[in-house]
């Protein structure tokens, strides 16, 4: 669902669903850690998701999983620089404080897969001997993926291997990630969509974890049978449609 879906949107869904007796919904999450209670608290977007988890619950037909995967990974690395920093056009990457704070992000491909394995588990085990996971593992929780856990500098070592350039050809720029952050708040504030973005993106690279929940959750790829990835390959993916310029009307 679009980040500009009107507001009641999902709500109708979740209470059709309730009166269908759909026992299993998946809400709008698909990014940040929810249920890092500063993470979500200190960014619009994901503090107002908190609402569609406490309806299913509240309304007692149906169970949720939430899918968290992090920033789509090709989207935010060519996404420009108020996303991860990086202008593959100009050349420029501005690192946000040192650049060595690492986050958990996915590629597409990985969530989708991510999904239909998670909907291709079993509801129950089948006894007290069975340990494989079931989707029941998952109820009213959210279900942890991840394609790569990366700082901006191990980002742009990838660019400068699949680009072949080398980091003196690009301009290296840092700004705090306190300061940016707050410059995207008073950005959307006044009704710059960009500004939303910025501080979206900056703090998840604060340095207490909240964008790295590989480290504070842990992963379930292996219980759900995610493969491994090839960073320089959706690198190069990332940078294609930056260059082709077709991440520049997304949200528009």
């Amino acid at each position: 669902m679009g980040v500009r879906a009107p507001p009641d949107q999902q709500t109708k869904l979740i209470e059709a669903a309730a009166a269908a007796n759909v026992p299993w919904i998946i809400p709008n999450e698909f990014g940040n850690d929810n249920a890092h209670t500063a993470l979500r608290e200190a960014v619009s977007i994901n503090s107002v998701k908190t609402q569609y988890r406490d309806l299913i619950e509240k309304l007692g037909k149906s169970a949720w999983i939430g899918i968290c995967c992090g920033f789509w990974f090709e989207f935010s690395l060519g996404g420009g620089p108020d996303t991860y920093g990086f202008d593959m056009k100009n050349r420029t990457l501005t690192l946000f404080d040192d650049g060595t704070q690492a986050l958990s992000t996915s590629t597409l491909p990985q969530v989708g897969r991510g999904v239909a394995n998670l909907l291709g588990l079993k509801i129950l085990r089948e006894d007290e001997n069975d340990k494989s996971p079931c989707l029941s593992d998952f109820k009213n929780k959210f279900a942890y993926i991840a394609s790569f856990v990366v700082n901006q500098k191990d980002m742009l070592q990838s660019v400068l291997r699949v680009t072949q350039t080398e980091e003196k050809d690009w301009k290296i720029t840092s700004e705090p990630t306190a300061a940016r952050f707050q410059r995207g708040n008073e950005l959307f504030q006044k009704g710059d969509y960009s500004g939303m973005r910025i501080s979206m993106y900056t703090r998840n690279f604060y340095p207490d974890q909240g964008g790295n929940f590989a480290v504070t959750r842990g992963l379930d790829n292996d219980k759900l049978g995610l493969p491994k990835e090839d960073i320089d390959e959706f690198t190069g993916l990332a940078i294609r449609w930056a260059m082709d310029g077709n991440l520049e009307r997304y949200g528009q």
